[in-house]
């Protein structure tokens, strides 16, 4: 499967904004649904990729492999899960943390085009052998 990487920019534009809103208003439903958006761009397309494609009709001048892209929105559940503990918890420092780390890794992605899951990935790839051999099958 291939992902548009503009679509995956915007959607990472769009949860940099989320993610900012939740450290400002300490909102654990908003730090919430985007767990949930991140759940479904692990389990099937990221609704802000989905929203994307609704209007920006034109067709990619490239494509990269989508399966970093899916992990990289599984670490961003991790973390959002986490901060979403902090939050009902009582935890803050945990919260925050969690969720700037998450804003970070977004903001990197938005901004500079740099996915920082995505590294992870390849890096995970790279040094498991056996997880080289079981994706080529």
């Amino acid at each position: 499967m291939r992902a548009d990487p503009r679509a995956l920019r915007f959607g990472a534009a769009i949860t940099t904004l989320v993610l900012t809103l939740v450290l400002v208003t300490g909102s654990s439903w908003l730090l919430a649904a985007q767990a949930v958006v991140f759940t479904l761009g692990v389990a099937w397309r990221s609704p802000y990729t989905m929203l994307f494609k609704a209007f920006v009709k034109s067709a990619p001048k490239e494509t990269e492999d989508a399966r970093p892209p899916r992990f990289a929105q599984g670490v961003g559940l991790v973390f959002a899960v986490a901060g979403l503990a902090g939050y009902v918890f009582g935890i803050v420092p945990l919260a925050l943390v969690a969720t700037a780390a998450a804003l970070l890794a977004a903001f990197l992605n938005a901004a500079f085009g740099f996915c920082l899951g995505c590294e992870m990935y390849l890096l995970i790839r790279r040094l498991l052998p056996a997880a080289n051999m079981e994706v080529s099958k």
